[in-house]
Order: structure tokens, then sequence, then C-alpha cells
């Protein structure tokens, strides 16, 4: 009965954050969304789409990893992030229009998710030979640090902003298919007549973008969340 009581009171408590998607592709995707989940068949669910996401971003690593020895496996790559942009994007749409929501389940989840398959995509990355090791974790780093904010924004201001100005997601996935099917090409770029690995220069321009996206929303929440906590304030 304690129990009960208990998972009641937690019920009542949580709240949903606020969704904020500001990114290039966000109404197109939201429409392309809706119109697929009110269509998919009844045997499809929320948590087969969740590990259809999971599997994609694994495939995504171990098919990166592959392409050092076998640059046509970028093609897989390709593949592989479609079908993780299915999954991942389409399981929480489906539950909402199914009315099958579980806030914190589905928070939970969906983002645990997210951190694992990132890593298992930078770890195969990293030994595609695309580019050197300690760039594929300088942006495992800034990414973890960036998702780190946006979790921690999500409970103290109930509000989760699943795109950083213009970049979401999606925005990411292209930039990486794109890159793919570039190094298919050639792994080398040429910058101010300097040869480089085209991964290398995209994951530094990546790092960077994403460590100032850090430190800017870090700045801008800390500074949000003084205003609403001043020192003195009466209880």
């Amino acid at each position: 009965m304690g129990a009960q009581i208990l998972a009641a009171k937690n019920e009542v408590a949580f709240e949903n954050a606020r969704r904020v998607n500001e990114a290039l592709t966000a109404r197109m995707e939201k429409r392309a969304l809706q119109w697929m989940a009110e269509r998919a068949p009844m045997w499809v669910s929320s948590d087969q789409l969740t590990l259809l996401g999971l599997t994609a971003q694994i495939g995504a690593g171990i098919c990166f990893a592959l392409s050092r020895y076998d640059r046509r496996f970028l093609l897989a790559v390709i593949v592989c992030l479609a079908l993780n942009w299915l999954g991942d994007s389409l399981d929480g749409t489906l539950a909402r229009v199914r009315r099958q929501e579980r806030p914190r389940y589905g928070f939970y989840v969906d983002h645990i998710v997210d951190v694992l398959g990132s890593v298992a995509l930078m770890c195969g990355l990293g030994w595609s030979g695309l580019l050197h090791q300690a760039t594929a974790m300088a942006m495992l780093i800034a990414f973890l640090v960036l998702s780190s904010e946006s979790y921690l924004a999500t409970y103290t201001l109930k509000c989760f902003e699943l795109s950083q100005g213009i970049f979401g997601p999606t925005e990411i996935r292209i930039l990486l298919a794109m890159g793919c099917l570039a190094a298919l090409r050639s792994p080398y770029a040429t910058v101010f007549g300097h040869r480089m690995l085209l991964f290398d220069l995209g994951g530094a321009i990546a790092t960077a973008g994403m460590a100032g996206m850090a430190a800017a929303v870090t700045v801008r929440h800390t500074a949000q969340l003084y205003r609403h906590e001043p020192i003195g304030r009466s209880r």
C-alpha cells in the first residue's frame, strides 16, 4: 500500500518538460513523423523502434570500423544512419499518437540509448582510419558534455532543447552521411594548401562547435537559474 501511495505521489509531482526544436529540418521532420506514426502497423511498438535506433547506431559504428579495410562499407553506414533516424525519431511520436506516453520511462530510455549508441559510433569512427582516434574521442567528450548540460537543464528548467540553434540530431546525421559520400571518393581534404583527413577537419569543427555551444548554454542557464533563485529570497 505504501509503495502504491508513493507511486501515486510521484505521478502527480512529475511534469513534462517543454520541448523546443528549432533545427533546420524540424518542421518537415515533425510532419513526416506524424504521417508515419498514424499509418504504422499495430504490431510496431515504440520499444521496438527504440531498439531499432540503438541497433542501427551500433551498426553504423561497426561499418565505420570495417571501412578501414573497404571504404564501400561507408554506404552501409548511411543506411544505418537512416534506420537510426527512423527508430530514434519515430518512437516518441508513435507513443503520443497512440496515447501510450510513458514520460519518465521514455525520456530515460531514449537518452541512455543515445549515449550508448554515440559511444559505439565514435569508437567505430575512431577505428576507421578516416580520422585520428584523438579527434573521435574529442568529439565524443564534447557530445557527452553537451548532452549532460541538456539533461540537467531539462530537470531544472523544465525545458528540453532538442536542438542547439539550427542543428539537431537529424542535421548531424545528414552531415555524417555527406561526409561518408565524400570519403568514398577521397578521405582527404586540402585546406590552405595543407592536406589532411576529411573527417579530421569535420571532427575538429564539430568539437569546437559543440564545446562552444556547451559553454554558451551553460552560462545562459546558470544566469537564468540564478535569477529564479536569488540569495535571500523569502521562503
